[in-house]
């Protein structure tokens, strides 16, 4: 007797047999399904641990990836020669990006002035970051000609601060009262170098991961909003770190 006669029956039986086994393998997924949803609603802290977890993971990783952001961009965050810097003579460097608009940078404001009055070995830049609308650029312009021509850089950033509201009539006083003239503000290569140098500053922050002002940098920490303790204490781990 031939095998070729045996094929077609040989053929159909692999066919009967594939479809019973993926009938078993349905049926064991959907009892091992319906095994894992009634554990998950006995014990649906499991989820949570497994979303807390995950969470952890992504903000571990985020950290490392600003660290790694800060190290990359070292100069231009500490070292910009366009920036306003107080206490230059520093050992250890702040740096704050913060908008003159944003309430949580007037609320850090007078702690900022008072840390850097205390504080004579904290280097502390200043990143015009603004984010709050033409306003807010008006002001930031306006701060980096009081810088450009030397005036009282310091306390332009209180009165930008203290005012309320802080809008275009206000700004326009408080520059007039710095020694600030439309002319110096409409001088067409300081306003090439005024909108590139806070174009850069913005996408500085950005390359960072900065998503708000104010936020703080201090060695390789990011201290976002107006966390003054936590500012605080990362200048003293740095104090620490020089002395060890």
């Amino acid at each position: 007797m031939r095998i070729s006669r045996f094929l077609p029956a040989l053929a159909a039986s692999a066919v009967l047999l594939a479809a019973c086994g993926a009938k078993s393998a349905a049926a064991d997924d959907a009892a091992f399904d319906a095994r894992v949803h009634a554990y998950l609603q006995a014990h649906p802290e499991v989820v949570q641990e497994a979303l807390d977890k995950l969470q952890a993971k992504a903000e571990a990783e985020a950290a490392a990836q600003i660290k790694q952001a800060i190290a990359k961009n070292r100069q231009a965050i500490e070292h910009d020669a366009r920036d306003f810097v107080a206490n230059p003579s520093g050992k250890i460097t702040v740096t704050e990006f913060y908008d003159y608009r944003c309430p949580h940078c007037i609320d850090a404001a007078p702690a900022v002035l008072e840390l850097i009055k205390a504080n004579p070995d904290v280097r502390f830049v200043f990143k015009e970051f603004p984010i709050f609308g033409d306003e807010s650029d008006r002001a930031a312009t306006g701060a980096l000609a009081v810088k450009h021509g030397g005036g009282d850089y310091l306390d332009l950033y209180h009165a930008f601060m203290a005012a309320r509201p802080l809008n275009d009539v206000a700004i326009g006083k408080i520059l007039a009262e710095h020694g600030v003239t439309v002319a110096a503000l409409t001088d067409p290569a300081f306003q090439v170098q005024s909108k590139s140098q806070l174009t850069q500053t913005r996408d500085l922050a950005i390359g960072i991961g900065i998503q708000g002002t104010p936020a703080f940098i201090i060695g390789d920490t990011l201290v976002p909003g107006a966390d003054m303790d936590a500012v605080k204490k990362a200048i003293a781990e740095a104090r620490k770190a020089q002395k060890g």
